[in-house]
């Protein structure tokens, strides 16, 4: 789509207990959910996030189990298929959460409304779907056993503690060795079209009971906090001898070409509007849901050292201020309430780096890396790897909270992708366990090798949140509708496109501790 932006412009970790979803009875509601964190990614120091263990009769969104986390092994010949059906569970969860979010009031004085308008509508839906998927995978394998259980979804409130809490179990470690020093354009790109229509999606505007945002689904007072109150929190662990000390910086820009799409060509192959969110997208411009390797091997590049033409992606920040953006009426856009302007990072900084503890090795052509988790709201945070900070307060970083940053500070999200590979696999069922995070010594564990680690760092010239008034404002990162805008929920992609003798270079300069670009 055309460009929008502004001047500031494995079973998984997660335990569930699908039975133990809707109680119903005495004209209460009673929503229980038990989540496992393994803590991948970050160093997080405190306790994980509180998950939901609510009473009563507020709800907010929608929590299924995610299938996908649920899939360690499928066959290669019928992996696309998976996906592609994975999609259409996501798409079931969307358009059922719009149901609740249109009805919410009345499943909230009656919830057995809710149960039979709702639930017991998505789990059928749902079985169907994933009755196919153990069907496809059977084609090839062993069956898979209790899928099916994964199809009841509940119904939960959003029990964000208070504001007061942030900081406390965030993540760590946003600058990792040569991870702030981007040499990267610090010009704000101004002047754009500010196109759209002046009707914000669904016409559910500014939501309810503390659910902030044009669209009503979040974010919320709660989910911000002044970076100032929190602690620092930064751990990163020690460098032996022989570790590799160097960095290879490639300047790819700050997507002001404005390349957006909704699909995710690594979780939902050939499915339009697969992520149900915006997506920014430097490097590659192939990038969409239907790119093969060769459209990317073939594909134009952004980054100023033509042999990188990796794609690097990430869900896009918005201000909630009344405004619309061309994609108001648009899938991922306003269709799945992902309202307001889209801003423009005025610095995006892609570096890779080395081991605390030795040499890496060349990641492979095609190889795919997710890190974090686009749904952590309702899955828990086991696979969260989403780091806020401000600029000045870096040693402070936030897993769960956006940060209030104090005049003259930008807001900054950071990525610490996976540095572990698995020696044969670009890419794994589940999209994950190819791939794996260093141990707290920086080690890699189970026979996996270490790679160049890609450290993303993206800053933003964004005005600090204003509820309530008469001019309210708030950012916020796309997500999938039921997600609710979370920040914990924040995610980060990238496929690796680089020419061989360019990815020699990269590692040789790492290897030898030398800064290159």
């Amino acid at each position: 789509m055309g460009r929008t932006s502004r001047k500031r412009s494995t079973l998984a970790h997660r335990a569930i207990a699908a039975s133990a979803a809707l109680i119903l009875g005495g004209g209460g509601l009673v929503a229980v959910n038990y989540y496992a964190s393994a803590g991948e990614g970050w160093n997080w120091s405190g306790q994980s996030p509180a998950q939901t263990k609510n009473a009563g009769q507020s709800v907010s969104t929608i929590d299924c189990p995610d299938v996908g986390n649920e899939l360690p092994e499928v066959p290669e010949g019928v992996r696309g298929a998976v996906d592609r059906e994975l999609a259409t569970l996501d798409t079931q969860i969307t358009t059922a959460y719009q149901r609740f979010a249109e009805n919410k009031e009345r499943i909230e004085s009656d919830p057995s409304f809710g149960e039979q308008q709702i639930l017991a509508p998505l789990r059928n839906e749902r079985l169907v779907i994933i009755q196919r998927i153990v069907a496809l995978i059977e084609r090839e394998a062993d069956k898979p056993q209790g899928l099916e259980k994964l199809a009841p979804c509940t119904l939960r409130a959003d029990d964000n503690g208070g504001a007061g809490n942030g900081g406390q179990d965030q993540g760590q470690d946003a600058g990792q060795d040569g991870g702030q020093d981007a040499g990267q354009d610090q010009g704000q790109d101004g002047g754009q079209d500010q196109g759209g229509d002046q009707g914000q999606g669904d016409g559910d505007q500014g939501g309810d009971q503390g659910n902030a945002g044009q669209a009503g689904n979040g974010p919320e007072e709660a989910d911000f906090v002044d970076i100032q109150d929190v602690q620092p929190n930064v751990q990163n662990p020690r460098k032996r001898q022989g570790a590799s000390r160097g960095t290879f910086t490639t300047d790819c820009g700050r997507n002001q070409n404005g390349k957006f799409n909704p699909d995710n060509v690594i979780v939902a192959p050939g499915v339009s509007n697969g992520a149900h969110h915006m997506h920014d997208y430097v490097g590659n411009q192939a990038n969409d849901a239907f790119a093969s390797d060769d459209d990317l091997a073939n594909g134009a590049t952004t980054c100023r050292n033509q042999g990188d033409k990796s794609t690097y992606y990430w869900p896009v920040l918005r201000v909630q201020n009344g405004q619309d953006e061309n994609d108001a009426n648009a899938d991922g856009g306003g269709k799945d309430r992902n309202v307001g302007e889209i801003q423009t990072p005025a610095q995006v900084t892609l570096n890779f780096v080395g081991s605390p503890v030795g040499k890496v090795t060349a990641m492979p052509r095609f190889l795919r890396i997710i890190t974090g988790d686009a749904k952590a709201f309702v899955n828990g945070d086991a696979n969260a790897n989403a780091s806020w900070s401000c600029t000045g307060f870096e040693d402070r970083q936030l897993k769960d909270k956006y940060p209030i940053c104090p005049e003259g500070s930008q807001v900054v999200r950071t990525f610490k992708f996976q540095s572990c590979w698995d020696g044969q696999n670009t890419d794994s069922a589940n999209h994950r366990t190819h791939v794996a995070f260093a141990d707290a010594n920086g080690r890699c564990q189970n026979g996996f090798r270490a790679i160049p680690q890609l450290v993303q760092r993206i800053v933003y010239d964004v005005p600090p949140p204003a509820f309530g008034g008469d001019n309210p404002s708030v950012f916020a990162v796309d997500s999938f509708p039921e997600q609710l805008h979370k920040p914990i929920t924040d995610h980060g992609d990238f496929i690796n496109v680089f020419d061989q003798s360019l990815m020699n270079k990269v590692v040789k300069c790492i290897n030898e501790g030398r800064r290159c670009r």
